[in-house]
């Protein structure tokens, strides 16, 4: 697969299941993120990578957190379950390094660059992913459970796995709608 195909055939995969991809595609996902565009060279990310074990951390951490928030019985119980949803879950966080032309902004929006980087590797190498934020991504006790500054944020939580199913190729809207041109 060239480069333009990848960029006009990859899609998102919610259904994953193991193998997580094997030290040498993970090797290669986490080489493709250190590849992004970094004003400054900053490196302003981090990434925790959840397997095995670190799973049923990662949820009792987001049972706890929906606890906290006052969720209700069925949204607890899904919270409990989410991390099950893929044998590997990299958590992209944000490193903010203060930086007099480089705003804090460009630094997320590099980290972002990250996930995308690391889906698109993963997607590639015949692997699915599925780049995730909601709740927890926004929550300050996960972040703390994760052990990320305050000042930083959770980009998001990036499923990797298998291929549960063949997935249906979906349409994309064509691009003239959001596109002016001056």
């Amino acid at each position: 697969m060239n480069g333009i195909e990848l960029l006009l055939t990859r899609q998102s995969t919610a259904q994953l299941i193991s193998p997580a991809p094997d030290q040498t595609s993970l090797d290669t996902i986490l080489k493709a993120a250190m590849r992004v565009p970094d004003h400054a060279a900053l490196t302003p990310w981090h990434f925790t990578l959840v397997a095995g074990d670190g799973l049923d951390r990662l949820s009792h951490i987001f049972t706890q957190a929906a606890i906290n928030m006052g969720f209700n019985e069925n949204k607890i119980l899904k919270a409990t379950k989410m991390p099950y949803r893929a044998p590997l879950i990299i958590i992209v966080s944000s490193n903010i390094v203060k930086h007099e032309k480089v705003p804090k902004q460009e630094q997320i929006i590099t980290a972002g660059c990250c996930v995308y980087a690391m889906q698109m590797a993963a997607f590639s190498l015949g692997y699915g992913a599925m780049w995730r934020t909601g709740d927890f991504a926004y929550n300050e006790y996960v972040k703390q459970q994760l052990a990320i500054n305050k000042q930083d944020e959770i980009i998001g939580f990036l499923y990797v796995g298998s291929l549960a199913k063949v997935e249906k190729k979906k349409t994309r809207k064509n691009y003239n709608a959001y596109v002016t041109y001056l």
